[in-house]
């Protein structure tokens, strides 16, 4: 029985993604890397993408070889099409092929709409959807140079979007991070249609409030974190395992049939909880 209501317990079935090869970007913390140990907890070989801080992601890399997988950090900036090309090149020639892409990275530099400098703007764009864009196009193209391999899953491959309740929720003084998710909520929804007759299946997560760093003085302070809860239904904030135990689930074949949607993790934020009583 699980004691702790705030921490759900991870997903142990170590044969769900056996023999499969993944890739998870911005996994040296955070979301990102919850769900980089998850699937090697699940069987699957990984690489653990990040940008600065290759001691973290060197330690990312030994939990998951814990698991009895295989596992290397790459560092590379998603937002860099020459490195993006890089990073699954290499990962094809030390690993084979790719199978799984959890495109994570992402960050925030929020202002006032009236305030926010162009630099601002374009640095969240270009990681947050041009970077998703990179790696799903690179990994897409080695699902299709190889296709199906029965053996090893149902998909040629499988693609999750990470995105964020603010794909549906506005969010004033955010509005460049808003819009990036709102534009990965289409990017996933327009890769699905165009490679789900290859049998390539592209999904979206969008995790509500998550207990990581990039969010610490949202729920930090029993005041924030009070304040927090009330657009939270579930009455909990939420943890990266909370979205790294879906990500397992919605790449393996339990999942085949699911192409093009979004996983809301939200613990019922997109509920409008305002309105339960009326509004």
């Amino acid at each position: 029985m699980n004691s702790n209501p705030e921490r759900p317990p991870p997903v142990r079935l170590p044969e769900l993604l056996k023999g499969q090869k993944a890739l998870v970007t911005g996994a040296n913390s955070g979301i990102g890397k919850a769900t980089a140990i998850a699937l090697g907890r699940s069987g699957a070989d990984v690489v653990v993408n990040y940008a600065t801080d290759r001691p973290a992601a060197e330690a990312v890399v030994a939990e998951i070889e814990a698991h009895g997988v295989h596992a290397y950090a790459h560092q590379a900036d998603v937002s860099r099409e020459d490195q993006v090309v890089d990073m699954v090149a290499t990962m094809v020639d030390r690993l084979g092929t790719i199978d799984i892409l959890v495109a994570n990275a992402g960050l925030q530099r929020d202002a006032p709409t009236a305030e926010m400098t162009l630099a601002q703007w374009e640095k969240v764009i270009s990681v947050n959807l041009t970077g998703q864009f990179l790696c799903a196009r690179e990994a897409i193209k080695e699902f299709l140079r190889r296709g199906v391999v029965p053996e090893v899953s149902r998909a040629a491959g499988k693609v999750i979007c990470m995105s964020s309740v603010h794909q549906t929720i506005p969010w004033g003084g955010h509005v460049n991070y808003a819009s990036s998710k709102g534009g990965v909520a289409m990017l996933t929804q327009t890769l699905a249609q165009e490679f789900a007759p290859h049998k390539i299946r592209v999904n979206a997560i969008a995790p509500g409030a998550i207990k990581t760093p990039i969010n610490r003085a949202a729920w930090q302070t029993p005041e924030a974190r009070d304040s927090l809860l009330r657009l939270i239904p579930y009455g909990r904030v939420g943890t990266p395992l909370d979205i790294a135990n879906a990500a397992v689930v919605l790449v393996s074949d339990l999942c085949d049939y699911v192409v093009g949607t979004t996983l809301y993790v939200d613990g019922g934020m997109t509920l409008f909880p305002g309105f339960a009583t009326g509004g």
